[in-house]
């Protein structure tokens, strides 16, 4: 029987949102209600509707985390858009496994880490703001990568990629932290697209078109 654990603590309320909504949350509401004073209905009903899709984008569902030895979870929620063996990229040496995952608007934006271990660099690059979905994002658009080495010396890197509307990579660990599969640990703002790259001979579990949950689904199994 598989096994499977939080790797964070459990929230408290039935809708979690993440702390980075809060401010526009409160922002459009606060709108909404100026203009539900002043009787302007049809105003007061689209900002009723933007501070609901406010809230439902930063969403931050709870999820269990499969522990099955050497298995390697999605950063985030989305379709797999490339899955397949690279040559020559700044983010891996050598040959490697890259994993393309594109976040559209209504796909929990909240980012996991795909397997425990210590970070061993976070390099942030700013860039352009091509569609998420193109491959030349992944050189050009902003973007923010983690390089991770599991306790077994295998390396991956998780890159964060701002896209067309995207405009904030958040980023909530530092270099020498110790994280645990499936941890929360940033987001990117308003569709955007995450790559991971694994190890070459990564067994892949996943294929182009595949829709995947963040800290749920297992992209691959390090062997």
């Amino acid at each position: 029987m598989d096994k499977f654990s939080w790797s964070d603590r459990p929230g408290q309320i039935a809708f979690p949102v993440a702390s980075a909504g809060y401010p526009l949350i409160f922002a459009a509401a606060f709108v909404t209600a100026v203009l539900a004073l002043l009787a302007l209905v049809l105003p007061a009903l689209c900002g009723l509707i933007v501070t609901f899709f406010i809230c439902y984008f930063f969403r931050d569902p709870d999820r269990v985390i499969p522990r099955k030895k050497g298995a390697v979870v999605s950063p985030a929620d989305g379709k797999v858009i490339a899955a397949g063996t690279i040559n020559n990229t700044k983010f891996f040496e050598g040959p490697c496994i890259k994993i393309s995952i594109f976040m559209s608007v209504f796909n929990v934006h909240v980012n996991r880490i795909p397997h425990e271990g210590v970070v061993k660099k976070i390099s942030y690059h700013p860039g352009k703001f091509f569609s998420a979905n193109l491959d030349k994002a992944s050189e050009y658009n902003e973007h923010n990568a983690i390089f991770i080495e599991t306790e077994e010396g295998k390396k991956m890197c998780v890159v964060q990629i701002a896209g067309l509307i995207a405009r904030r990579i958040i980023c909530r660990i530092q270099k020498d932290d110790r994280l645990s599969r499936g941890q929360r640990f940033g987001m990117i703002c308003f569709g955007s697209r995450l790559d991971v790259y694994l190890p070459a001979g990564t067994k892949l579990n996943v294929t182009v078109g595949d829709k995947i949950k963040s800290g749920a689904s297992v992209l691959g199994y390090l062997v």
